[in-house]
C-alpha cells in the first residue's frame, strides 16, 4: 500500500425529504445563486418548483440544458453569469454532467482567461465558488469528490480536471429523485459506478485489503440491487444502496494508497468526444475487451479473485476462473439491458486508429494496471466493434 492523503470534506445530506434544510445550507455563502441544471426533467418531476419555493428571499440566476456529455459552452456561459451577478454559491442540480459543469464554472469565475486552460491544466485552478449540490442520477460520484469532465466538440475533446476547491460543500441525496430515471439512464449509471470500482481495484500496487474489500463490497451492491432499480424504479432500497454506492466508489475511499492511470475512461472519452455517447454504454463496452486483452500471467490472479469474491466462482484453473468472472461481468451488464458493442451504438471502424491514437497521447495509458500503447488500444476497440 502506498502513502496517501485522504479528503473527502462534503458534506452529504441523505434520505427522503431531505431537501427541506437546502436554504439553511445555502444561507451561509450568500444570497446570489447560480442554479444550475439540464433539460427539463427536474420540471417534469416539480424538483425545479419545490427549489424555487424553497430558495425564497434568495437571487436566483440560472444556467439551464448543461449537455449529458457537458461542454465547454456551457461553462463559458455560467462563468460569464456568474461574474455579471456576483453569485456566491452554485446549486447543481441533476448528476454528474451537471455537477461537473457547475464545478469548472466555480473554478472559472477566479480566472480571467478561458475556462478551457483550466481543463487542460489543473493547476490554473486556485480557488472556486462554493458548490451545493442536489443529486438526481447515481453515476458518477461528482457530489463527493474533485473531479469534474468537460467536452470540447470543436477540438473533439472529452477531459478530466480536478481540484480540491471544487468539491462540493454540501450534497443532498434524495433517493426519491431517481424514483423517474429511464432504464437507460439507470443501467448506464451502475456500470459508470462499476467502472469507477474496477480503475482503482485492477491497479498494480499490493496489500490493499481494506481497498479492495470496500469495492468488493461496492460492485455486490450495484449487481444486487442494478436489476430490482430497472423492473422496479420507485424501490427506495435498491435506489438509496446505489445512490450511496455511486458516491462511495470515487471519494477517494477505494483509490487510497493506489496508484496509476485509469484505461478504459481514457478509451471511452475518445468515444464520447467523437460520438457523444452514454459515458456508462461506452465504459460497458469498452471494460469487457479491456479485461479480456490484459489477462495474462501478471494479472490473472487478481482476476481470478475477482471472480470469486464477486460472483463466487471457483475453479483450480486460475486463467479459467479468471475467464469466467469476465463473461459474468459481460452477462450482468447485458441483463441490465446495456449494449456490447461499438455497432450498437453507431461506431465503426472510420475513428477507431485516430481515437485509438487521442487516447494514447491524452490519456496515460502507459501508466495503468497494464501499460497500454496506440496499438492496444486499437487492438481493444477492435474487439469491441
Amino acid at each position: 500500500m502506498n502513502n496517501f492523503t485522504y479528503y473527502a470534506p462534503t458534506k452529504i445530506i441523505f434520505g427522503k425529504d431531505c431537501i427541506k434544510s437546502l436554504k439553511e445550507e445555502l444561507s451561509v455563502y450568500g444570497n446570489n445563486i447560480l442554479l444550475a441544471y439540464g433539460g427539463g426533467s427536474i420540471k417534469k418531476s416539480n424538483l425545479y418548483d419545490t427549489i424555487i419555493t424553497l430558495l425564497d428571499g434568495f437571487n436566483i440566476f440560472e444556467l439551464s440544458n448543461i449537455e449529458p456529455n457537458p461542454r465547454i459552452e456551457s461553462v463559458r456561459k455560467g462563468i460569464s453569469i456568474c461574474k455579471a451577478n456576483n453569485i456566491n454559491v452554485v446549486l447543481a442540480i441533476g448528476g454528474g454532467s451537471v455537477i461537473d459543469c457547475s464545478k469548472v464554472v466555480a473554478a472559472g469565475y477566479y480566472y480571467d482567461k478561458d475556462a478551457w486552460d483550466l481543463v487542460l491544466n489543473p493547476d490554473l485552478i486556485t480557488n472556486a465558488l462554493p458548490i451545493v449540490s442536489v443529486l438526481t442520477l447515481a453515476a458518477t460520484g461528482s457530489e463527493m469528490n474533485k473531479n469534474a469532465v468537460i467536452s470540447n466538440m470543436d477540438e473533439n475533446r472529452k477531459k478530466g480536471t480536478s481540484s480540491n476547491c471544487m468539491i462540493p460543500k454540501v450534497s443532498f441525496l434524495d433517493p426519491t429523485y431517481t424514483f423517474t430515471l429511464p432504464k437507460l439512464q439507470t443501467a448506464a449509471g451502475a456500470a459508470d459506478i462499476m467502472s469507477h470500482l474496477f480503475e482503482n481495484y485492477f491497479q498494480k500496487a499490493t496489500d490493499c485489503y481494506v481497498q479492495d474489500t470496500i469495492a468488493e463490497g461496492l460492485l455486490k451492491t450495484v449487481i444486487k440491487y442494478a436489476p430490482i432499480a430497472i423492473e422496479d424504479p420507485t424501490n427506495y432500497s435498491a435506489r438509496s444502496n446505489i445512490m450511496w454506492a455511486s458516491s462511495l466508489a470515487l471519494n477517494g475511499l477505494t483509490a487510497a494508497g493506489k496508484g496509476g492511470s485509469w484505461s478504459c475512461h481514457a478509451i471511452e472519452h475518445e468515444l464520447s468526444a467523437y460520438y457523444d455517447i452514454t459515458h456508462g454504454v461506452g465504459l460497458a463496452i469498452i471494460t469487457i475487451a479491456w479485461m479480456r486483452y490484459i489477462l495474462n500471467d501478471a494479472t490473472v490472479n487478481k482476476f481470478a479473485k475477482y471472480a470469486e469474491n464477486i460472483f463466487d466462482i471457483h475453479d483450480n484453473d486460475k486463467y479459467k476462473q479468471a475467464s469466467l468472472g469476465i463473461d459474468a461481468t459481460k452477462n450482468f451488464f447485458l441483463s441490465i439491458g446495456l449494449p456490447s458493442k461499438l455497432s450498437e451504438v453507431g461506431i465503426d471502424e472510420s475513428k477507431l486508429k485516430l481515437m485509438s491514437k487521442q487516447a494514447y497521447l491524452h490519456g496515460n495509458v502507459r501508466n495503468g494496471y497494464v501499460s497500454l500503447n496506440e496499438e492496444d488500444i486499437y487492438n481493444i476497440l477492435l474487439m469491441c466493434k
